[in-house]
């Protein structure tokens, strides 16, 4: 992996406005450094801004910079999991657990950007950061398909109290993630084809949240 500290040579600093080459900029340094262990004046630098309070600017606060950071890469992959939601529409699978999960999950395998790896590692922080007891809700608002697959899922696991949907939610997100980054680290190349690792993670992670709650 790169040098995060150094600009990224595969952000586009003219391509993209000021704040998405700040999301992009702390995406990947959060990931590497931990998201409090880089200054907002770091970020700023990084991100090719001359003002060295444009995080506090454009978002307010680091909080507000990691939230963004979160919507942003959601809003990339509301394309795939609308195509994705409307072909199980169409089969008439809005009830089964593994097309739904599928929708969640898959569309980040497609991230924009050369380093998945960032993407996962900044996830599995956020993820990590606080408690999130309400499901389907990590901050603000899902966007529309994400918000349909997740009411759907919600749905599926009726039987399960709220909380535990949400934990477990949680769980087979970080599941899915560490597979995420370990592709990009290709330490699954010895192991075994990553497709393979894929189907048998899905199929863990399908048990994991559908598995009745025993009390």
């Amino acid at each position: 992996m790169s040098d995060p500290t150094q600009t990224a040579e595969n952000t586009d600093f003219d391509a993209v406005d000021a704040k998405t080459s700040l999301i992009l900029t702390a995406s990947r340094l959060f990931a590497h450094s931990g998201i409090n262990g880089v200054s907002m004046r770091k970020i700023a630098e990084q991100a090719g801004q001359g003002n060295h309070f444009a995080v506090q600017y454009h978002f307010g606060s680091r909080e507000g910079l990691v939230q963004a950071i979160f919507d942003y890469h959601m809003e990339q992959m509301e394309p795939m999991r609308g195509d994705m939601l409307k072909r199980v529409i169409e089969n008439d699978l809005t009830s089964d657990a593994h097309s739904l999960l599928e929708i969640i999950m898959l569309p980040q395998l497609h991230v924009d950007g050369k380093d998945d790896a960032s993407y996962g590692n900044f996830l599995s922080q956020y993820l990590l950061r606080r408690e999130w007891v309400e499901y389907g809700v990590f901050g603000h608002e899902a966007p529309p398909n994400l918000h349909q697959a997740l009411t759907l899922l919600r749905k599926r696991v009726h039987y399960l109290p709220s909380n535990v949907a949400q934990r477990r939610l949680v769980g087979v997100s970080l599941m899915f993630l560490n597979l995420l980054v370990r592709r990009d680290q290709r330490k699954e190349a010895n192991e075994e084809a990553f497709n393979q690792a894929l189907k048998d993670t899905m199929d863990q992670i399908v048990m994991a949240m559908c598995l009745p709650l025993r009390i």
